[in-house]
């Protein structure tokens, strides 16, 4: 019976379906109830033609009395029977549905690899009351949170790269793999080349309408086989763009260079941001290159680089109802049949 939902009716308003709702079912195509007025129109005009009807159509009385007698009540019903049987036939062709209403929403968005440092300089303590993990690891979940439809990577690199997280709309995973980021995962270093080829490597066959990485780091490029301009130029041939941002304060800062009796020793070290190579990198890929000295600065940053790949998602909602149509069309078929039995038993003419 789902043939009937594919019939092509006529669509009003516009050449656009329609809908309305009656007690919580819905009328996909309300157009076709006009209908009910034709069979309403036709049981008047048939009762009025059988009121006046004023002779029996027999010549001889014995005719009538041996042929089948059909009950005057049973007659009477008949009419009625077959403005039954159309009218669910009619609302049938309605399609009434009803149910809960689920929406699925599909988008073209960003898809965005967060590329995070987690070496052991990363342990800095310039940005107090937190270290530079801390306070990157916080602004990180923050733009995170701000995603609505855009897919979210996470990778984390210091001597070598580790894919955390693939490209997903799975924000809560992400936040919780950002949250597990701990220095001494991987190899100590700072493998910038290393870092963007792995993350290049989830977005370049990714479907996203937007290809972004944003690269945060607080050093100089001193390990790995991949240079990193050689890593920039290839995912810029891949339609991604690098933001890239160099944390630490200028001039000394607090850095662990080993462990003494009470935990981490810390000395003041100058800090290295190889600032030219950041630069060099985002303006390779149509990116931008920030600094952030303080916590304040790397949340600004942040909210830059999210007014920046803010685009219009066009989403299309999907509604699933269950269909409600076979019921009016068995009612009408089943008081349809009981109308042929009707004649049929009564001896009544069509």
């Amino acid at each position: 019976m789902d043939w009937l939902r594919n019939l092509p009716l006529a669509e009003w308003w516009g050449g656009r379906s329609s809908w309305i709702t009656v007690g919580g079912i819905n009328i996909a195509h309300p157009e076709a109830l006009l209908l009910l007025l034709f069979v309403w129109a036709w049981l008047w005009w048939f009762m009025r033609r059988e009121a006046s009807r004023a002779t029996i159509p027999f010549s001889r009385a014995s005719v009538l009395a041996s042929g089948p007698r059909p009950s005057l009540r049973a007659v009477r019903w008949i009419p009625w029977l077959r403005a039954i049987a159309m009218t669910g036939m009619v609302f049938a062709l309605s399609q009434p549905r009803s149910g809960a209403r689920a929406e699925r929403v599909n988008s073209d968005g960003i898809d965005i690899v967060m590329t995070v440092d987690i070496s052991s300089s990363m342990l800095a303590e310039d940005f107090q009351p937190q270290n530079r993990m801390e306070v990157a690891k916080e602004k990180v979940k923050r733009f995170v949170m701000g995603r609505t439809s855009d897919r979210v990577g996470l990778v984390a690199f210091s001597g070598e790269a580790l894919t955390q997280v693939p490209l997903t709309t799975d924000y809560p995973v992400v936040l919780a793999a950002i949250d597990n980021l701990q220095i001494g995962q991987l190899e100590d270093g700072t493998a910038i080349g290393t870092a963007i080829a792995t993350a290049a490597n989830r977005l370049r066959n990714s479907p996203g309408r937007s290809r972004v990485m944003v690269l945060l780091t607080d050093g100089e490029n001193n390990r790995g086989t991949i240079d990193p301009r050689t890593a920039a130029q290839a995912a810029g041939a891949f339609g991604i763009r690098i933001y890239t941002i160099g944390v630490g304060t200028e001039g000394m800062a607090a850095v662990p260079v080993g462990r003494g009796l009470f935990g981490l020793r810390y000395e003041n070290r100058p800090v290295k941001i190889d600032e030219p190579l950041l630069t060099e990198i985002a303006a390779e890929t149509g990116g931008k290159y920030f600094r952030a000295r303080d916590a304040a600065a790397l949340q600004s940053i942040y909210e830059q680089i999210d007014r920046l790949e803010r685009s219009t998602v066009e989403a299309k909602a999907y509604i699933r109802y269950t269909e409600q149509f076979r019921w009016p069309l068995i009612l009408g078929g089943a008081v349809l049949l009981m109308e042929l039995w009707l004649r049929a038993r009564r001896g009544v003419l069509p």
